[in-house]
């Protein structure tokens, strides 16, 4: 049966061939260089074969700068089914049992930033892997060892030491940016090495987008993948003006890179001394909106409330108080929470600084003294902020991979043994997702209901471990 389709098949072939050479018909076109046909547009507009010049240039001159990374981690198996009751404990070997792990691959992108082989690509691209490989664009590949990592902005270091002269990237002015711009990535989406996409620069500025502690995103259409993070975005001179690092998983078209010059002052940090010096101001902020300007007084609903201000915090010296807005900082109008944290940060430690404030009607300047969030003070103010005596536990900011994965809440990094969070259940690394029925998407946000959880004498929480949800029930008394 096979043989016999073949025949027919081979014998409609050679027919086809033969009509075609009877009557002169090719079996297909070619363009007009090949002498066949002509092309089907025979004058394209001089601008646009300039654009698609300018494209392929830039892609020959930066693509060797650009190379791919992949990494093995070992990750903890999470079981959270059999953690929810200590009836499993008889046979699980109960809370000290060994833990499972397994080892995961990933992929990203990097950047080579200088011929020494330091490389620029994204924390999250690099944490907790215990072998690091760089494939450059000759194929040649190195081991590399991360140098430093800033995981509030999504920053990080390695190095190779390569045997050759490697190719270096230029880093632009991504203060100069503005929307409609021309962007192109390159990366190594879905291991699809070096590729190149073109889009623009669709916004700059985007925060509150719960990815990382300190945003400032440029956001863009020019296609990102997993695997571009750690990636450069270009403009059309071929300077990286920001690090790829984020999509959004639902929408097309929407991806975000880390302005470069957040970058630069991250990675000379880095490079030096292997981590990041920000600056503090020991106060806690919040949104002004609407009508919270209208009850304060101000014309427009702008800069950021001071809802606490810690003891003996570079705040409370320079005087600053609880409802004050603050409305400038060191000369920048300030818009919004976000912009002042990300301002306060990049403040070199010890400098004085005017921070303009709002009180009483009335527009003040005070004068405040920088100091170091990693202080002794800083760290003691934020434990002192974050420990919640009542429950007896103390939590922190969601980590940047946990928000990029979609969860919201605090996580808990201290059970004080026999409090009431502990009788209650709550452990190490569980993340408070909501009191009372009330989300909660920042350690204000706790602080402010356990204030009034406490005066109810018990509050619900709702608690994420691993992959389960669990309400627990609290008496505060």
């Amino acid at each position: 049966m096979k043989t016999t389709r073949l025949a027919v098949v081979l014998a409609v072939g050679l027919s086809l061939l033969s009509s075609c050479k009877k009557s002169g018909e090719p079996i297909y076109y070619e363009s007009g260089r090949k002498g066949t046909a002509e092309a089907p547009v025979k004058e394209v507009p001089k601008d646009i074969l300039a654009t698609q010049q300018a494209f392929t240039t830039l892609a020959q001159k930066v693509t060797p700068c650009v190379v791919n990374i992949s990494t093995v981690s070992r990750k903890r198996i999470v079981q959270p089914f059999f953690e929810l009751s200590p009836f499993f404990d008889d046979f699980l070997g109960g809370r000290n049992a060994r833990p499972q792990y397994k080892r995961e691959n990933s992929l990203g992108s990097g950047i080579i930033i200088n011929r020494a082989g330091y490389i620029i690509t994204n924390d999250h691209v690099v944490k907790d892997a215990e072998s690091i490989q760089v494939k450059l664009s000759n194929e040649n590949v190195y081991d590399a060892k991360v140098v430093g990592s800033d995981p509030k902005t999504d920053i990080a270091v390695i190095k190779i030491n390569a045997r050759e002269e490697l190719p270096v990237a230029v880093l632009g002015d991504s203060s100069k940016l503005k929307v409609g711009q021309w962007a192109i990535a390159i990366g190594n989406p879905f291991g699809l090495d070096r590729t190149v996409t073109v889009g623009v620069v669709s916004a700059t500025g985007r925060s509150n987008m719960g990815i990382e502690t300190y945003e400032d995103f440029i956001q863009t259409d020019a296609s990102i993948n997993p695997g571009n993070s750690g990636g450069p975005l270009l403009n059309v001179y071929g300077e990286v003006i920001g690090i790829n690092t984020a999509i959004v998983a639902a929408g097309q078209g929407i991806g975000f890179a880390i302005p470069v010059n957040l970058a630069k002052q991250v990675v000379e940090q880095l490079v030096k001394k292997g981590s990041v010096t920000r600056g503090w101001l020991g106060v806690s902020i919040q949104p002004v909106t609407d009508d919270l300007a209208k009850s304060f007084g101000l014309n427009r609903a702008a800069g950021a409330l001071v809802s606490d201000v810690l003891a003996n915090s570079p705040a409370a010296k320079a005087g600053l108080k609880q409802g004050d807005i603050i409305i400038r900082y060191d000369g920048t109008s300030v818009q919004g929470v976000q912009q002042l944290q990300l301002l306060a940060a990049e403040t070199p430690v010890g400098k004085s600084v005017k921070v303009g404030i709002f009180r009483g009607g009335r527009e003040l300047d005070l004068t405040l003294t920088v100091a170091n969030a990693d202080s002794a003070e800083a760290r003691q103010a934020r434990t002192e902020r974050a420990a919640t005596s009542s429950l007896g536990i103390t939590v922190e900011e969601l980590p940047a991979e946990l928000r990029r994965s979609g969860l919201s809440g605090v996580i808990v990094t201290d059970v004080q043994e026999d409090g009431a969070a502990a009788n209650a259940g709550i452990l190490p690394d569980d993340i408070i997702v909501s009191a009372n029925q009330q989300k909660i998407t920042s350690v204000a946000d706790f602080n402010r209901l356990m204030k009034e959880a406490t005066r109810r004498g018990t509050v619900a929480l709702l608690v994420r471990r691993g992959n389960a949800n669990i309400y627990f029930a609290v008496n505060l008394r």
